[in-house]
């Protein structure tokens, strides 16, 4: 599990082949079936609430932030925002979706 899957920690190594790389592994874990997680790690805007709410969590933390990757991609902007790093788990918390 990488847990800190944001723009910055993906790499890719041609744009004619679209050959996709993860970088920056200091957060990620091996993870078992069955297995929770309790750390809060990573970047704010692309946690998702299972660990901004300090909950127990598996592997599928990646595929959120995945999904948060995919919203930038497309809209150049995150879809969570706020002035303060509370102010983003909020928005997180509460589906609050900033479509400005």
């Amino acid at each position: 599990m990488h847990r800190d899957i944001k723009p910055e920690n993906i790499l890719m190594d041609s744009i004619d082949d679209l050959y996709v790389k993860l970088t920056d592994f200091c957060f990620s874990t091996y993870f078992r079936p069955g297995q929770g997680m309790s750390q809060v790690l990573g970047s704010p805007l692309y946690m998702p609430p299972e660990i901004v709410s300090k909950q127990e969590y598996d592997s599928k933390v990646d595929i959120w932030s995945a999904g948060v990757v995919t919203y930038v991609l497309l809209t150049g902007e995150p879809p969570f925002n706020g002035e303060s790093i509370e102010e983003i788990y909020k928005a997180i918390l509460e589906n609050e979706i900033d479509l400005e």
